[in-house]
């Protein structure tokens, strides 16, 4: 079993077993369901029927967010 502490302020690191399962990155969103007294954690979906360029990652680097921060 992989487990991880939970901060004061509510906050814990994703153990990077489990970030290589769920194929995370930085900047990707984890989508959580509440099953029966149990949590299933996946990776959210990054389309976005409102965002009409959520399907281009040229430009999502973290030098390339904190270049384009002040746009």
């Amino acid at each position: 079993m992989i487990t991880s502490k939970v901060t004061g302020k509510a906050q814990t690191t994703i153990p990077q077993p489990v970030r290589k399962a769920l194929r995370v990155r930085t900047g990707d969103e984890i989508a959580y369901k509440i099953e029966r007294g149990r949590v299933i954690k996946t990776k959210a979906s990054r389309v976005s029927k409102d965002d009409p360029f959520a399907t281009f990652n040229e430009w999502a680097s973290e030098h390339d967010s904190k270049a384009y921060a002040d746009l």
